[in-house]
């Protein structure tokens, strides 16, 4: 049975926009006629495709046809690019999954030369390093860089390398909450910063540290924001996790203190993507792995 590339691009753009009137909006139909399509795509296929939840979600089966459906407009782009079929001026957008660290430190160096000799734009979806592999998974995205070292299925799975982590606080944030060291009532009592609801960096030092019992700490600022997330500390109202690269100055000058000096958490980093044979997908993906090799060897 064939499928309506128009009925399932109703469902890609109901996930991808959050719900049916803004899909409405990028299709430019209505929003009754949005629903038409989704409903009649699931009769289709003979099964629920999008839980109706705010947002919507796609459920296993419509992971596949959104998964399915970007494939196909993938190859079809590569294939009017190598017929020259568009417009010589037009770009192609490239949507990808990545951690916040690793866009803030080393990834946009890293892709710089694929940008350079592409008509490629970027489409970036940033989130927590355990959290990107969802996007691929979804089909939100057509490669990302996880934490995760399990590949899914139809897609493959390169190590990029590792970035370095490490507790910290400020000298009086230290004299305050912790003035007999890390210990487990005291992280019962003192705010930590995290990224997201998602971040486990933080719980997996600690653990280091006091052993796997080791409460979670109740009180908890998020900040999902790579340069504001260090302001929180260097302000004395955090403790929380910094990569190395981030913690060297403050540790030299004394801004910063180690709170578990000499342990430290390493996120290895792996490179998720699509196995479509599109020109454009292996081009990207060739660059980040022999880029991200060498700049994230300087980072640990």
């Amino acid at each position: 049975m064939l499928f309506d590339y128009r009925l399932m691009e109703a469902l890609a753009m109901v996930v991808e926009e959050g719900g049916f009137e803004r899909a409405a909006k990028r299709l430019h139909i209505t929003q009754s006629a949005v629903s038409q399509r989704v409903k009649q795509l699931e009769e289709l296929a003979g099964q629920i495709l999008l839980i109706r939840s705010s947002p919507p979600s796609p459920t296993d089966a419509g992971m596949q046809i959104i998964r399915h459906l970007n494939k196909v407009q993938r190859l079809e782009a590569d294939l009017q690019d190598d017929l020259k079929l568009g417009d010589p001026a037009d770009f192609t957008s490239l949507p990808v999954g990545v951690n916040a660290d690793s866009l803030a430190t080393w990834f946009l160096e890293v892709v710089r030369p694929f940008l350079l000799a592409e008509k490629a734009l970027l489409d970036l979806r940033v989130d927590d390093q355990d959290q990107t592999h969802r996007l691929l998974r979804e089909g939100k995205v057509l490669g990302c860089v996880s934490a995760e070292p399990n590949p899914l299925q139809g897609c493959r799975t390169d190590y990029l390398g590792s970035m370095r982590y490490r507790l910290l606080a400020t000298p009086s944030y230290i004299k305050r909450w912790f003035p007999e060291g890390l210990t487990k009532d005291a992280i019962l009592t003192a705010p930590a910063v995290l990224f997201t609801r998602h971040d486990t960096l933080h719980q997996q030092i600690l653990e280091q540290v006091l052993g796997k019992s080791t409460p979670v700490p109740p009180f908890n600022h998020y900040v999902p924001d790579y340069d504001r997330f260090a302001q929180m500390l260097m302000a004395d109202v955090a403790y929380g996790t910094l990569t190395e690269q981030q913690a060297t100055a403050p540790l030299v000058n004394g801004e910063l203190v180690d709170l578990a000096p000499g342990i430290t958490q390493e996120v290895h980093l792996y490179w998720h993507s699509w196995t479509i044979q599109s020109r454009l997908l292996q081009g990207l993906t060739a660059q980040i792995i022999k880029g991200a090799k060498s700049v994230l060897q300087q980072l640990v």
